[in-house]
């Protein structure tokens, strides 16, 4: 039988769409699923605020009466205007090893695209760069992050098959807790912060949520990343609900943030305690117990991983050494809590800065995962 696209149109067919990776990956070790109503609000344009600045459509792929495989078609129209060009992204991509099902699902979202103009396709993309993106390429044996998913490795056979040629890479490094930190980072962080008047300061939840806190953060961020390959600049309403979805249960132990002695923020670093096995027991759900699991991993007895989520540096701060500032503060408490070692996000290929950051730790290379395009 033949393969049937379909686009979903209703809740029904919403769940189906979010729970068929959960499906497909059921007996994979290595896969960490997301949290369900994370995806239901993520893929529902009445609860996602980057609906008013994309198209968007989504698609399930149908053969012998069972699904098959998934795909989001998206149009940011911030990033095109931003990088003057017309893609189309395919995101939320997962298939059964049928190239006859990848094909069918990817020539729908072309269709899709062409009809507002597109000439080009690129992904796994979301939204925006808080979204899951990019494709494994390289390290299948290990489990993925939370915040990054695992594929299958026909995944690339597949998109090269059907003419898909490498955008960009993404590197994930694991970077494993010094015994102390390093002499060169501890008088570098001296220096720097006597030099440019800087100082680290301990925000709190009440920070985030009376002064806005998280808002400034989110500004630094749309500062640091404008120029990297591809990043959405976040309006204030994707910000605020940046702000709510990823702020509201971090533990702020592992989050340091510099100001200027004027109180400007300056510099960022957000790690939080691994979750990986934790939603795994849950199977990605908060209920029955799923809660319990993360709540457990984040504040009670955590793994031995912590993830790496971002750092961000003011452009008017880079070069002059404030990652040693992050690095000094932090690296004790990584220690005091345990950690044996950090998993770093991804990392593009291109970012010499990143990657030079963790040259004074010993480090080796988790995964490499790839951005397909063509032009269309």
């Amino acid at each position: 039988m033949s393969v049937i696209i379909t686009e979903v149109k209703t809740k029904k067919e919403l769940r189906l769409f979010v729970k068929f990776p959960m499906n497909l990956y059921k007996d994979s070790p290595y896969y960490v699923p997301n949290l369900y109503f994370d995806e239901m609000n993520a893929l529902d344009p009445a609860k996602n605020p980057m609906c008013k600045y994309s198209k968007f459509v989504r698609f399930l792929a149908w053969k012998d009466g069972k699904v098959v495989g998934r795909v989001a078609g998206i149009i940011n129209e911030i990033a095109n205007r931003d990088r003057d060009h017309k893609e189309v992204r395919f995101g939320w991509f997962d298939f059964v090893d049928d190239r006859e099902v990848s094909k069918a699902l990817l020539e729908k979202v072309i269709e899709w695209g062409k009809s507002y103009g597109m000439t080009q396709i690129s992904g796994p993309l979301g939204f925006t760069d808080f979204d899951n993106e990019g494709m494994v390429v390289e390290g299948f044996d290990q489990i993925s992050s939370f915040m990054l998913k695992f594929n299958y490795p026909y995944y690339r056979e597949h998109m090269e098959a059907l003419g898909y040629e490498k955008v960009i890479d993404w590197q994930e490094y694991r970077i494993f807790v010094p015994e102390k930190v390093p002499e060169k980072v501890s008088r570098i962080a001296e220096i720097v912060a006597d030099r440019y008047k800087l100082h680290v300061r301990n925000i709190t939840k009440r920070d985030i949520n009376k002064e806005k806190y998280g808002q400034k953060l989110f500004d630094l961020i749309n500062r640091t990343y404008c120029e990297l390959y591809d990043f959405t600049v976040l309006p204030p309403e994707v910000i605020d609900s940046y702000v709510d979805t990823y702020l509201g249960f971090i533990d702020l132990r592992y989050v340091v943030v510099i100001e200027n002695e004027e109180g400007k923020l300056v510099a960022l670093a957000i790690t939080m305690p691994s979750l990986a096995h934790a939603v795994q027991k849950g199977g990605g759900y908060l209920f029955p117990f799923g809660w319990w699991h993360i709540v457990k991993s984040m504040y009670l007895k955590h793994e031995e991983a912590l993830e790496l989520m971002l750092i961000a540096v003011d452009p008017d701060y880079r070069n002059k050494g404030v990652n040693a500032m992050l690095f000094n503060e932090l690296i004790p408490r990584i220690i005091e809590g345990g950690f044996k070692y950090g998993e770093s996000n991804a990392e593009l290929e291109t970012n010499n800065k990143v990657q030079n950051q963790w040259d004074l730790y010993e480090k080796q290379l988790q995964r490499v995962r790839r951005i397909f395009g063509k032009s269309i």
